[in-house]
């Protein structure tokens, strides 16, 4: 299951990945711990995602009332706020065990999956407001034979208003290893794809639609019928596309020599120059690692495979090892993300910079602070929020060992989000920033657009006649945003 390896990962690579360096800070860099977990404020948090009132989101694995993980908020100066404690509702029927990141959906719904719970205690997916009510909006194991999936582990918004996600399956027989769906959000789920094996199998990191439209997202397994690393489950891992209606293509199976997920499923990132980035936990040509220590690669929409990085690169480990999540292209164009191990003496794991040409960068070291005060073990991918600066988690740390969320701030200058990144002639299109309140213009690639501040956070926008796919921009009164990626026109 996923939650077993999740934990079997941070049994192992306390042992095994112990490495020396000198961390590299500077002025511009500095990390700053915003909130520290103790087990009754959750345990293990799993990642971030900003919400339109500028304020973080996320869930723990652990921790709560039931010690089956918490939903919480969480502001950017660090005052927590636990939304919800998971497993409240008698025989966990309203989830338990929330890995996978939350998404703001365009109706200020933040939706998410429990991987166990529900009717069919095989888990659900859920809605929650910004003041923590909540709901349960599908049950799975809910058709004859669960087709509809087990384990769901991801839903992002798709550009027609739809979730879209993954189950991760179990491994029990061969028609039981995942799926992709698509789910309303009155509630109706449509089952995509049923992996079999050779296509992929267990999918665990979440979908990526890109900019044509389509899909994308890794298999955390399966691809080929030979067992992987020593002692593996046959098949290394796969990356796919899939179209909205379902159909799926293969475009690379990983071989462990190029990555290997080995029960990791990695999301992955679209850069500006069109290319897919991602990470394989496990695979790569250093042997430094049991199962080695991890690789970072692009892929081409059309399949084209390169790897970028191969971690423990450096002698003792010390530019990281193992990435356990997603990358995250910041305003610079550079690809930013964590290891879960390397780095220090205390393995406690890096945040690190990469080049779309796989030059890396370490920039900060956990555990650098005394008793490991900075937290250890990020295993979830970092966010850029719209201040500039990069916020993440990490799973573990001093006093509780139960995890934090950190600030890491690069001196990057702020800039808006797209609540959708596409749309036609006459659609709404929500940005969301902060201090918005007295913005004077908001102009798509140039075309000046009609606009209604709603709060200093969120700006209603309407997509302008004649305008042109390209960065839409707010002027402000502290100076001009420039949003992170491209609104694209739909004819």
């Amino acid at each position: 299951m996923v939650l077993a390896t999740l934990r079997n990962y941070r049994n192992f690579c306390g042992v095994a990945v112990c490495c020396v360096v000198i961390a590299i800070t500077s002025q511009a860099q500095t990390l700053t711990t915003l909130a520290t977990f103790n087990g009754t404020n959750g345990a293990n948090p799993l990642g971030l995602t900003q919400g339109f009132d500028g304020n973080f989101y996320g869930t723990t694995l652990d921790g709560g009332t039931q010690n089956v993980g918490t939903a919480f908020k969480i502001t950017p100066a660090g005052l927590l706020t636990t939304l919800h404690s998971f497993c409240s509702d008698a025989n966990c029927l309203d989830g338990s065990y929330s890995e996978g990141r939350l998404t703001q959906a365009s109706n200020g719904n933040i939706y998410g999956p429990a991987d166990l719970g529900g009717t069919g205690n095989s888990g659900v997916i859920y809605r929650i407001t910004s003041a923590g009510n909540y709901g349960v909006l599908y049950n799975f194991c809910s058709q004859p034979n669960c087709a509809d999936g087990l384990i769901p582990v991801s839903v992002v918004q798709s550009r027609n208003g739809n979730l879209y996600g993954t189950t991760y399956g179990y491994r029990t027989n061969s028609t039981d290893l995942g799926t992709v769906f698509e789910l309303t959000l009155g509630g109706t789920l449509t089952t995509l794809h049923t992996f079999n094996g050779l296509d992929g199998a267990n999918p665990q990191g979440a979908l990526l639609q890109a900019s044509n439209g389509n899909f994308y997202g890794t298999t955390s397994q399966g691809g080929s019928t030979t067992p992987c690393g020593p002692g593996g489950l046959p098949g290394c891992g796969t990356i796919f596309e899939i179209t909205p209606p379902g159909r799926l293509t293969t475009l690379h199976i990983f071989n462990g020599t190029d990555g290997d997920f080995l029960g990791y499923g990695e999301a992955l990132v679209e850069g500006s120059d069109g290319n897919l980035y991602g990470t394989a936990m496990y695979g790569g040509s250093s042997i430094q690692c049991f199962y080695g220590c991890g690789t970072i690669f692009k892929i081409s929409a059309t399949g084209k495979f390169m790897t970028l990085y191969n971690f423990c690169s450096q002698a003792s480990c010390t530019d990281g090892a193992n990435p356990v999540e997603s990358l995250v292209q910041g305003t610079d164009g550079n690809i930013y993300g964590t290891t879960v191990g390397g780095g220090n003496s205390a393995g406690g794991g890096t945040i690190f910079k990469i080049t779309p040409q796989g030059v890396l960068t370490t920039l900060y070291n956990f555990c650098s602070q005394p008793n490991c005060a900075d937290g250890a073990g990020p295993e979830a991918a970092l966010i850029q929020d719209t201040d500039g600066n990069f916020y993440g988690t990490t799973s573990g740390g001093y006093p509780s060992n139960s995890g934090t969320v950190f600030r890491f701030s690069m001196g990057l200058a702020p800039f808006v989000k797209l609540v959708q990144d596409a749309g036609k002639v006459g659609q709404n299109m929500g940005i969301y920033g902060q201090g918005l309140t007295g913005t004077t213009g908001v102009s798509l690639n140039g075309t000046p657009a009609s606009f209604k501040v709603l709060s200093d956070t969120v700006i209603r926008a309407i997509v302008p006649a004649e305008a042109t796919t390209g960065p839409v921009t707010v002027e402000t009164p502290s100076g001009t945003l420039k949003s992170n990626v491209a609104f694209r026109m739909i004819p």
